[in-house]
Formats: structure tokens, C-alpha cells, sequence
């Protein structure tokens, strides 16, 4: 069973109307969901509030008072140049932050074999203790530290596809040999960072601009899996960004559908040896709506089998 998490305060959030982190991205995807006939076969849950001793695992106190105390009752607050808060953006990123705990507990209690979570405001670029790339809280690393912490996982694989690099999925696990992060992103490109081989349990693979799919396929294989084979994940966890398509504006990355169900296909397989099939996919980037929401449909489809 798979399962599909979300809430509408998630749609609440609303970074201004040129922002492309948009409310129409969920609602984009849920139109094909219905679309495809995937609506009547997910196992749908609405995400709960994030716990603060969730938050805590991954996020310092005080940055955790200061996303709570910045919440604006009118109008919109900027964490950084790009990361903004209207009135109903602290309820959205607690239901974002609380999806993934929420899935590992549904999976580890046998009532789904895996989950999707189409949330926003999105999270990997979140560190520690800064907001960051449209990311207030670490969706992906809440949800790991979770799997650690609540049911004694001892190894989680965090594989993160977006074509922006999880800095901040980085920064919260550098060093924890309980935790393998494998990254594929577009290189030089924001956030900069992830190419240089100072994190031990990173796996990067940095794509230049016009990488297409055979590309991003060999370098997958050649890199993600052998480090996969020896980690033996107990536990997948995925940061899904999209933005690496060919018609998504955001990146030079040339990827289609296609390339979205091949990884997917890959870590399913990968989930199925290791980890008895347990994945929690969590959404990152993706900004054209038509172009995500096809790519989900793809991704949901190799989460099915």
C-alpha cells in the first residue's frame, strides 16, 4: 500500500505572487492524480503538526523560536532573500515537518509499504539554524532522525535527486555514520556547495548544465548504487525534487518523465533488497506546474511497481 500525505494548510503558504514556490504546484499535482486514476489507489492521511522534540533532533532551539516568533499575523516576513512567511506559512511548514514522521511511523507499524509526501514549503536547503532556498524546516531530516530516534533504525539512506544539492540535509548529518546521503545535482549552481568531498557520508554526483537522462543515468549507477550496495540501508528516505527537467525553467538539466521513473524504479529496487521495500519520498522542487505534477505521476507509478 502506498500511501499519500498532505494537508491544505499546506496551500496556505504564500511566499508573494511571483514567488515560484506556489500553492498551484499541490494543486497541480492533485488535478493528475485524478487525471492518471492514481486518487483511488494511494492510501490517503493528512499530515500532523510537527512535534517540537521532532524539530529538535535536526534544528537548534533557538532558530526554532525564531521561525516560531517571525510568524507574521499580516502581510509577509523574509527569513532570507528568498525564504518569505505570510499568515499561514508556520502551520504549513509544521505539517511539511510533520509528514515524514508521521509515514515512517504508518510504515514501521505495517500499514503502508511506503509514502509519498506532497508538502510545501520544501525543506532540504534548511541547515541547523538558518532558513534557506525556500526551506524553513528540514522535511527529510526530521523524518530520518524520527526513524532513527523512534523506532531504532540503525542505518537511513537520505537520497536527494532535486537539482539543487540538500545542503542542509548535509550540514544536520555530516559525519553521522548512521546516515548515507547521495546527492545529484547541477554544478557550479546554487547552494554551491556538495562537489568538494569534505562531508565522508555524502555521495555527490555534480552534473554539469545540459546533463541529459543517459547521463544522469550512468552517473547514478556508477555512484549512488555500489555506496548503497555497501551501506545497506534499513530505511530510505527521499528528498523527490523535479526541477532537473527539461521544461522546468529553474535548472539546465535536461531530464524527462522517463528519467524520474527510471531513479525511482532504482531506489525502489534498492529498498526491496535492503530495507523491505521501506521508502518515504518527500516533495522538494519542481516549478512548473504541468511539467511537476506529470513528473510525480511517474514517480508514483515506479513507488507502485
Amino acid at each position: 500500500m502506498l500511501g499519500y500525505l498532505t494537508h491544505d494548510d499546506c496551500r496556505g503558504h504564500d511566499p508573494g505572487p511571483i514567488h515560484p514556490e506556489a500553492a498551484i504546484r499541490l494543486a497541480a499535482i492533485e488535478d493528475h492524480l485524478i487525471a492518471s486514476g492514481l486518487a483511488t489507489v494511494l492510501v490517503h492521511h493528512e499530515a500532523p503538526l510537527v512535534a517540537r522534540e521532532q524539530l529538535e533532533r535536526v534544528h537548534a532551539p533557538a532558530y526554532i523560536d525564531h521561525v516560531f516568533q517571525s510568524a507574521p499575523e499580516n502581510g509577509r516576513v523574509a527569513l532570507d532573500g528568498d525564504t518569505i512567511m505570510s499568515p499561514m506559512t508556520l502551520a504549513a511548514a509544521r505539517r511539511a515537518a510533520g509528514a515524514g514522521p508521521r509515514a515512517v511511523d504508518l510504515i514501521m507499524d505495517g500499514r503502508l509499504s511506503a509514502a509519498f509526501c506532497a508538502v510545501r514549503p520544501p525543506g532540504h536547503h534548511a541547515t541547523r539554524d538558518q532558513a534557506m532556498g525556500f526551506c524553513i524546516f528540514n522535511n527529510v531530516a526530521v523524518a530520518a532522525a524520527h526513524a532513527l530516534a523512534a523506532h531504532g533504525v540503525a542505518r537511513v539512506a537520505i537520497l536527494d535527486f532535486d537539482v539543487h544539492h540538500g545542503n542542509g540535509t548535509e550540514d544536520i548529518f555530516r559525519g553521522d555514520e548512521r546516515v548515507l546521503m547521495c546527492s545529484s545535482f547541477q554544478h557550479p549552481f546554487y547552494p554551491h556547495s556538495g562537489y568538494d568531498g569534505t562531508t565522508p557520508n555524502l555521495v555527490a554526483v555534480p552534473l554539469p548544465a545540459g546533463t541529459d537522462g543517459e547521463s544522469f543515468r550512468a552517473s547514478i549507477s556508477a555512484s549512488w548504487l555500489p555506496a548503497l550496495e555497501r551501506f545497506a540501508p534499513e530505511f530510505v528516505l527521499v528528498s523527490a525534487g523535479f526541477d532537473g527537467h527539461a521544461n522546468d525553467d529553474m535548472s539546465d538539466v535536461r531530464l524527462v518523465d522517463a528519467d524520474f521513473h527510471w531513479i525511482t524504479e532504482t531506489i525502489m529496487d534498492v529498498a526491496s533488497r535492503h530495507a523491505g521495500g521501506r521508502v518515504v519520498s518527500m516533495l522538494e522542487g519542481g516549478y512548473e506546474p504541468d511539467v511537476l505534477a506529470r513528473s510525480v505521476v511517474a514517480h508514483l507509478k515506479a513507488m507502485l511497481g
